[in-house]
C-alpha cells in the first residue's frame, strides 16, 4: 500500500510539472513545414532505398541537429539497418487446375526468402481455417493436418471477430493471431510453402487496394543466418471473389466454410485441385536507416523514454494504370513533425531522464526497421523505460476524446486517461478493435521484447473518408486547409506524457498476463 501511495504521489508531481507544457510551447508553423515538406512530390513518397529516403534521412538529420539533439548512436544520428530489397516480376499468374487468376486484381505474391525463384509445382492446396495455433485458447487449425511443403489458404483476422462471440479469443478485437504477419509465421512453423490470405474488407479493416499497393512492388526484409530459408516461401492474398472461385471449382462452399472455421475443432479441408505460380526475383542487399536524437537526462541518463514515427512511405505506384507519387502526408509525414516538434521543445527543457526522438525505416513493409532497433538498441532493454509511437495525427479540428489502442495492456492507459482529463477530454476505445491496430505498427517490435509500448493514432477518425479513398493511396497528400487544432492538443498530451515519466521514477508496467509482461519481468 505504502509503495502504491509513493507511485501515486509520484505521479501527481510529475503531471503538475507536465503541465507546464501547453500548446504555445509547440511551433506549428514549422510543424506544417515539416509535414509539407516531406509529403512532397519532392521526396518521392519516402521509400526505403530510393532516392526518397537519402532525402529523408538527410533532412531529418539536419531538423535534429537544428533542433540541438544529440546523436542517440554513438557518434552517429543514423543506425544502418541491413535490408534485402527483394522485387518480384509482376508478370506472374496463379493457375489452379484449368484456372487463371490474374496478379494484382485477384491475388498478389511475394516472398522474403533469399532467392531468385520460388516456385509451387503442382502444389496441394489446403484451406486450414484461420491458419491458427493458440494453445492457450485451446485452439489448433494445423491439429489434423500435415502442411508440410503445401499450399495453405486461411482467412483473415481471427474467430473472434467472425464468430461475434465475446468469449473466443478477444471477441470483435483483433488478436494478434489474426494479423497476417501471425499466418505467415505460424504457416512456416508448420512447414508450407505458400500462405494465400482471403482478403475481406471488413475482418481485414481495409479495401483491396491497400493489399495490391503494399505487394506488388519491391518489398523488403532482415535477414537471417539461412537467408530466410526457415520462412515460409510464397506470402500472398486472394481477392474474396477468387477465393468463392477457386472453392467452387472443388464443389465446396466458402460461405459455409467459413463459418464452420470459426468454431473450435474445424477440420482442414483439402482442394481438388493444385496450384502453380512462378516467383522470379530481383535480389539486392542495401543498407537502409533509422534516424534519432536524443536529449540527454540530468540525473538519469541512462534510463531513455522513446518518442516516436516511421518515416518511410510507399514510394511510387501504378494507380488505375497511371503512374503516382504515393506521399504518405497523413501516415506518417504527420507523426514524423510531431516527433520533430516535442523534440524542439524538450531540447530546451531537459528532464530527469533522457528523451529520445526516433524516426525508423520500413515500417511499411512490417516493422523492419523497428525490429532492427528493439534487437540492437542504443542502451539496454532494461534502461528503456517506454517507447512511444505516433501513426498518424488528427489534422482536423480539437476532439473532446483522445483514442486508446488495446485494453488493459499496460498502465500507460491509465496515465494517458488521466493527462487527457487535464485537456477536458476522455478516452475513447479504438472504433474498429476487428483491426488490430496496437499490433500494426513500430511500438509492436519493441513491445515483444517487453518494453512498455503505447500508440497514439488518429487515421480516419476525425475524417471518414481517409481509409475509404486516400490510405495508402495517392490522395494522401499535404492539405493547406487542415486546421491542425488535434495536432496542437495531441501533441500537448503526448508531451506531458513524456514530462511525466522523464521526470519520475517510475517504470510503466504491463497489466494484462503476457510475453510482453513476462520478457520485462526477466529484465526489471
Amino acid at each position: 500500500m505504502f509503495r502504491q501511495f509513493c507511485i501515486a504521489l509520484s505521479a501527481l508531481s510529475s503531471l503538475a510539472q507536465a503541465a507546464q507544457l501547453d500548446e504555445s510551447s509547440l511551433n506549428i508553423s514549422q510543424y506544417r513545414a515539416d509535414v509539407k515538406t516531406l509529403a512532397s512530390d519532392e521526396f518521392e513518397g519516402r521509400a526505403p532505398l530510393s532516392a526518397g529516403e537519402e532525402k529523408t534521412v538527410s533532412y531529418l538529420v539536419k531538423r535534429f541537429k537544428q533542433i540541438g539533439l544529440q546523436p542517440a548512436f554513438g557518434n552517429s544520428y543514423v543506425q544502418p539497418v541491413p535490408l534485402a530489397q527483394i522485387t518480384a516480376e509482376q508478370n506472374m499468374s496463379l493457375r489452379v487446375g484449368k484456372m487463371t487468376f490474374d496478379n494484382g486484381t485477384q491475388f498478389t505474391a511475394r516472398t522474403q526468402r533469399i532467392s531468385e525463384s520460388v516456385a509451387l509445382h503442382n502444389s496441394d492446396i489446403v484451406f486450414a481455417g484461420y491458419g491458427i495455433n493458440a494453445p492457450e485458447y485451446d485452439w489448433n487449425d494445423y491439429a489434423d493436418i500435415d502442411v508440410k511443403g503445401k499450399t495453405v489458404v486461411v482467412l483473415v483476422n481471427d474467430p473472434g471477430f467472425a464468430s461475434g462471440d465475446d468469449s473466443l479469443f478477444n471477441g470483435n478485437a483483433m488478436t494478434y493471431y489474426g494479423r497476417w504477419t501471425y499466418k505467415y509465421e505460424e504457416a512456416a512453423r508448420q512447414g508450407a510453402k505458400a500462405l494465400f490470405i482471403v482478403h475481406e474488407t471488413m475482418p481485414a479493416g481495409y479495401g483491396w487496394g491497400v493489399v495490391q499497393n503494399s505487394n506488388t512492388n519491391t518489398k523488403y526484409t532482415l535477414v537471417d543466418d539461412t537467408k530466410n530459408q526457415s520462412q515460409v516461401g510464397v506470402m500472398g492474398w486472394l481477392h474474396l471473389r477468387a477465393a468463392q472461385q477457386l472453392f467452387a471449382a472443388s464443389n465446396l462452399d466458402y460461405r459455409a466454410l467459413k463459418k464452420a472455421a470459426a468454431q473450435r475443432g474445424f477440420t482442414p479441408v483439402t482442394l481438388k485441385h493444385k496450384a502453380s505460380l512462378t516467383l522470379n526475383n530481383t535480389i539486392e542487399m542495401r543498407e537502409s536507416q533509422n534516424v534519432a536524437g536524443i536529449v540527454p537526462g540530468s540525473t538519469a541518463p541512462d534510463e531513455w523514454v522513446m518518442l516516436h514515427a516511421h518515416w518511410d512511405h510507399l514510394g511510387k505506384a501504378m494507380e488505375n494504370g497511371q503512374p503516382v507519387i504515393l506521399n504518405g502526408a497523413v501516415d506518417n509525414a504527420s507523426g514524423v513533425g510531431g516527433v520533430l516538434a516535442l523534440a524542439d521543445h524538450f531540447a530546451d527543457n531537459p528532464a530527469k531522464r533522457t528523451l529520445m526522438f526516433s524516426a525508423f525505416t520500413a515500417e511499411e513493409t512490417g516493422l523492419i526497421g523497428a525490429e532492427h532497433f528493439a534487437k540492437n538498441p542504443p542502451v539496454p532493454h532494461k534502461n528503456l523505460v517506454a517507447f512511444l509511437n505516433i501513426d498518424g495525427m488528427n489534422m482536423n479540428d480539437k476532439v473532446d476524446y483522445t483514442l486508446q489502442y488495446g485494453q488493459n495492456v499496460s498502465d500507460l492507459e491509465q496515465r494517458v486517461a488521466d493527462i487527457a482529463k487535464q485537456q477536458g477530454r476522455h478516452i475513447k476505445m479504438d472504433p474498429r478493435p476487428q483491426n488490430g491496430l496496437f499490433f500494426r505498427s513500430d511500438h509492436f517490435a519493441l513491445a515483444k521484447e517487453g518494453i512498455p509500448s503505447y500508440l497514439f493514432m488518429s487515421l480516419g477518425d476525425t475524417d471518414p473518408d481517409f481509409i475509404a479513398n486516400r490510405y495508402h493511396k495517392s490522395g494522401d497528400d499535404y492539405l493547406p486547409k487542415w486546421s491542425l487544432g488535434g495536432v496542437k492538443q495531441d501533441l500537448t498530451l503526448i508531451g506531458r506524457l513524456m514530462q511525466s515519466l522523464a521526470d519520475s521514477g517510475d517504470w510503466p508496467q504491463w497489466t494484462g498476463e503476457s510475453d510482453f509482461k513476462a520478457r520485462r519481468a526477466e529484465q526489471r
